[in-house]
């Protein structure tokens, strides 16, 4: 006789099919993002262009393959970290690497000989070099660099006596991909990239940049030290590995998480190497190809997916391993014991250095999102109400750069090994009315932008009710300003009417989002992820 097996709950079967969907836009997002404008393909493709020039340009200037290999590092590192908000100060920024990186490159090669030095001085450059990003993009594009120009002399086991070399090679490098990203194909020129939000923190040791420059040179100096027991030869690939983790993080579940994709992203990119590089035996024509492609493939997935980027810097160094004649699967073998010391490291730094917990990091980044909804409310409102001077599209770019904060911050409760069930659950219902406001806001300033739309009272009175419902969560002591803008009689505009329901919308997801934010002790914040 059949067991009959009673049917699911309603509410379980809501909550299951929402967990489905929650995955599915998981999924979507990291491996099949959008791509508006297709921003990622032409700064891919543009990346693929400079990258060759350079290398192609040192090669024929009669310099080495470690010269090439320095040159196509730096104008990788100058076409990927080089973020400005304008293009003319992305032009002083790309102008001042060499300032920061050909000192660097001296020091390092200085220093070959000298293991105690060496590694003083590379902690002083990894410490030095996070503490910069306080100012901004372009502390952050040059402190980068100088740990990349330390990071590649180890790679290349550089000496004294290549420096000339090596120096021609950067400034080479550089200028072939200025003149790609200026003058044959500025994309930043017709669509300029909006500004990135302030990093969260206050003063002292509890300032974003402090907090992760002691962070990031305790797990270097944790992982340089274990990464030396492993290997006296390729000890850099796990001091690597905890810097890079550190990059755009910051909570502990954050760290934590992009660490975890860092080792998957390198097993996957072991395998393939294991598969294409090591049979290649450094041919350079297939070489060359597939190095291009890497470069491609590191642009264009940097964004919507950590694993797939570091899937091609794998294979990418692999390649490079190859044509400097010294691949073999140990040393493919060993990149990876050195990426799970560099992951370990960085475990350790976040877990007792200073630790911000998931819930602080996202708490700030969610409070900061929901004033961007009010504040592009609140100039499309004006903007409706005449006063051509209001302009909501920078909040509207805003917005969407904390919305993907947010996600980042999420991170840790939405992965799939995660134990903390409901609060996955309530994070994923947190990111999709999240979602709904924006999409709410974004149609508003659309509205707003038409010339030919028109004020009314109603408006008046919803943006009132959407202000206080944002005031309600994300500045609960704070009082609602009055609302500008003429309480003129309804007239039914078509503008006027879209704009309503739009407001109407916004009312009901911010009505829906207060639940999740609240809901048990700390709601989705709980934890000491």
């Amino acid at each position: 006789m059949a067991l009959r097996i009673p049917a699911a709950p309603f509410s379980c079967r809501v909550s299951h099919t929402r967990r489905r969907k929650g995955r599915k836009a998981v999924l979507k997002r990291a491996f099949v993002a959008p791509d508006p404008g297709r921003a990622r393909l032409r700064t891919a493709t543009r990346a693929v262009l400079g990258v060759g020039l350079a290398v192609t340009v040192v090669a024929l200037s009669g310099l080495p393959l470690t010269a090439s290999i320095t040159g196509g590092l730096a104008a990788l590192l100058a076409l990927f970290t080089v973020a400005d908000p304008t293009v003319r100060r992305q032009a002083v920024t790309t102008a001042l690497l060499p300032a920061v990186g050909l000192p660097v490159l001296a020091l390092a090669s200085a220093l070959h000989g000298l293991p105690l030095a060496r590694d003083a001085a590379f902690l002083a450059v990894v410490f030095c070099g996070v503490y910069a990003r306080r100012w901004g993009p372009r502390g952050n594009t040059l402190g980068i660099f100088g740990f990349m120009m330390f990071f590649a002399t180890q790679f290349l086991h550089a000496v004294p006596t290549q420096l000339p070399h090596l120096y021609a090679a950067v400034l080479l490098g550089l200028a072939a991909a200025g003149g790609v990203r200026f003058a044959v194909w500025p994309i930043e020129r017709r669509t300029p990239p909006p500004a990135a939000p302030a990093p969260l923190g206050a003063r002292g040791l509890a300032r974003a940049t402090t907090r992760q420059a002691f962070q990031t040179a305790f797990a270097c100096g944790l992982a340089l030290a274990v990464g030396q027991l492993v290997s006296q030869e390729r000890w850099y690939w796990a001091v690597g590995t905890a810097w890079w983790i550190f990059v755009n993080t910051a909570s502990r579940g954050e760290t934590l998480v992009r660490g975890f994709r860092r080792v998957v992203g390198t097993l996957a990119g072991i395998a393939a190497g294991l598969l294409v590089a090591v049979p290649l035996h450094g041919a350079p024509a297939p070489t060359a190809a597939l190095v291009a492609l890497c470069v491609f493939g590191i642009f264009y997935t940097a964004a919507p997916s950590y694993s797939w980027m570091m899937f091609f810097v794998t294979v990418m160094a692999g390649l490079l391993y190859g044509l400097l004649g010294v691949l073999h699967p140990g040393l493919l073998a060993l990149r990876f014991e050195q990426t799970l010391v560099g992951a370990a490291g960085a475990a350790v730094a976040v877990a007792v250095v200073l630790p911000v917990t998931t819930h602080a990091a996202t708490d700030a980044w969610i409070r900061r999102a929901l004033l961007a909804v009010r504040h592009c409310t609140a100039e499309s409102t004006r903007r409706l109400a005449g006063d051509e001077s209001a302009d909501p599209g920078p909040h509207v770019a805003e917005l969407e750069l904390l919305l993907t904060k947010v996600r980042v911050s999420l991170a840790p409760l939405l992965h799939p090994l995660s134990p903390l069930r409901a609060r996955r659950e309530r994070a994923l219902a947190v990111i999709a009315h999240l979602d709904d406001c924006a999409r709410q806001a974004r149609g508003l300033a659309e509205v707003a932008a038409d010339p030919a739309a028109s004020h009314d009272a109603r408006l008046t009175a919803a943006c009132d009710r959407v202000e206080s419902a944002l005031l309600a969560l994300a500045a609960p002591g704070e009082t609602p300003g009055a609302a500008t803008g003429p309480g003129a009689a309804p007239h039914h505009h078509p503008g006027a009417e879209t704009a309503l329901a739009h407001l109407r919308d916004l009312e009901a997801s911010l009505a829906s989002l207060a639940t999740p934010l609240r809901e048990g002790p700390r709601g989705v914040f709980a934890s000491a992820a």
